[in-house]
């Protein structure tokens, strides 16, 4: 298995009731790289996420993660080895503050499970992560801000801080910017970018124009099969890709 991928599939398959979702995906990652696995709605790049994070079971092909077979692994055993989802619906506590959101994040990367009970030092001292990873994230101002009240795009940057509270080695990002104005994918696409800086990222988006200047390398799937890959300038002079993407638009 070559070092330099960190992420790799080969011959991944999924069938539901006879209808071939993902068909034969050879996918490889490379190690601190921004990859992103794009596509029209409908080409299977959920089912092949699913599956890289266990929450769906192949029909046929493995998984490696860091030379490891994790074929037959759990969701959170994955997560644990560092394979980190952030999940297309925003997973943050709505009553919380952002601080308390990331605190409790990072009390579950430490293992301590929701214990309210520790002594104060030990809080103050995840305090002091939490603000830094909000700083991180560009929400300093909105540490002791309750997450219902904060903006689609700010609490989209929470829930990655939240997810880069539990240290991933690769940070799974499910179409991260959708149903965001220009101003917050700007802002969500910067981010990426600063998470990406000692970790791999690999993120599912069906809009090309969102990718074109912050990813390394593109994996275009459409019906369940990879059609192009390569760099922005590669994939998007691709006949076949643009054709894939008539009819549809880029949104």
């Amino acid at each position: 298995m070559n070092e330099d991928f960190i992420l790799v599939t080969e011959g991944l398959s999924k069938e539901f009731g006879g209808f071939s979702a993902v068909k034969n995906v050879n996918l490889k990652v490379r190690r601190g790289a921004i990859h992103a696995l794009i596509g029209p709605n409908g080409a299977g790049k959920t089912t092949c996420f699913n599956m890289l994070t266990k929450f769906l079971n192949p029909s046929g092909g493995r998984i490696f993660y860091d030379g490891r077979d994790i074929t037959a692994l759990k969701p959170a055993e994955v997560a644990r080895l560092g394979l980190v989802r952030s999940f297309q619906i925003s997973a943050v506590f709505p009553h919380l503050t952002a601080l308390e959101n990331v605190r409790v994040a990072l009390q579950r990367q430490r293992g301590d499970s929701f214990d309210f009970w520790r002594s104060k030092s030990v809080l103050n001292r995840l305090n002091g992560r939490a603000r830094e990873l909000l700083a991180d994230v560009g929400l300093a101002d909105f540490a002791d801000t309750i997450a219902v009240e904060m903006s689609y795009g700010r609490k989209r940057a929470l829930e990655i801080a939240t997810t880069l509270a539990l240290e991933p080695k690769v940070l799974l990002l499910d179409e991260p910017m959708a149903g965001m104005g220009h101003e917050d994918v700007d802002r969500i696409a910067a981010l990426i970018k600063r998470a990406s800086a000692n970790r791999t990222v690999l993120m599912v988006e069906h809009n090309l124009q969102v990718v074109a200047h912050l990813s390394d390398v593109i994996t275009v799937l459409t019906r369940g099969q990879v059609l192009a890959e390569g760099d922005y300038a590669t994939v998007s002079n691709n006949a076949e890709v643009r054709q894939a993407y008539m009819g549809v638009g880029h949104g």
